[in-house]
């Protein structure tokens, strides 16, 4: 039998609901799956329905009693919420959608979301994109970031909000999609070999200095 937090349910202040997060790319929904989350949400009695920092569509307040038929009617994969793992990626619209935009930043994203999304690492690990130097997504908070300029994608590497802010580290101007992906690679592969268990990107940069990372991915 799975345990409460295989099942995805996160505890609440109240020590006695739970909330559940599907999995939503990028954070674009339908609005067939709106409807459904509403409907579900409604049948099971939940206390709220809150969109989460890593655009995620919460199901808040229910009971332990339920998860397990709430999870069967969404037929939805769970979010990687909690746990050392690549937990979130975010993307901005980019210039799908947004009159600023220099580069395709959803499609970014999903692809880096269906890379990465819960893929285990030795500590937290949060992504973004953004199709402007405008950054509306927080690449420059983020363990790895990528910002869209005419040129092609910056990346950056290193952020993190928290108790202690970090602002990333740029390691690379110019990139095209390929050399992109490529680049994420090399930084999720260095930060596994290297990180301590539980130790943010930031954290390991300061203890060992850009320039081994650098080397890596260059």
């Amino acid at each position: 039998m799975l345990k409460l937090g295989e099942k995805g349910a996160i505890p609440q202040r109240d020590k006695q609901t739970y909330a559940i997060a599907p999995h939503i790319p990028c954070g674009v929904v339908t609005p067939d799956l709106l409807r459904k989350l509403a409907d579900i949400a409604e049948k099971y009695d939940a206390q709220a329905i809150k969109i989460t920092g890593a655009s995620r569509i919460a199901i808040v307040g229910l009971k332990e009693e339920d998860i397990d038929s709430v999870w069967e009617e969404l037929g939805m994969d769970k979010g990687a919420a909690v746990g050392l793992c690549v937990r979130s990626i975010r993307a901005c619209p980019g210039n799908r959608f947004c009159s600023i935009g220099k580069k395709d930043a959803l499609g970014m994203g999903m692809k880096l979301d269906e890379a990465y999304h819960g893929y285990e690492l030795p500590g937290k690990f949060k992504i973004a994109v953004s199709g402007c130097k405008l950054s509306c997504s927080e690449p420059w908070v983020r363990d790895i970031g990528l910002i869209g300029e005419a040129e092609g994608w910056r990346l950056v590497t290193g952020g993190n909000v928290g108790a202690s802010p970090r602002i990333a580290n740029e390691l690379m101007t110019g990139l095209d999609d390929t050399q992109a992906m490529e680049a994420v690679k090399k930084v999720v592969a260095f930060y596994q070999a290297n990180a301590k268990k539980g130790e943010r990107l930031g954290k390991m940069i300061d203890r060992m200095g850009i320039e081994p990372l650098k080397e890596a991915v260059s």
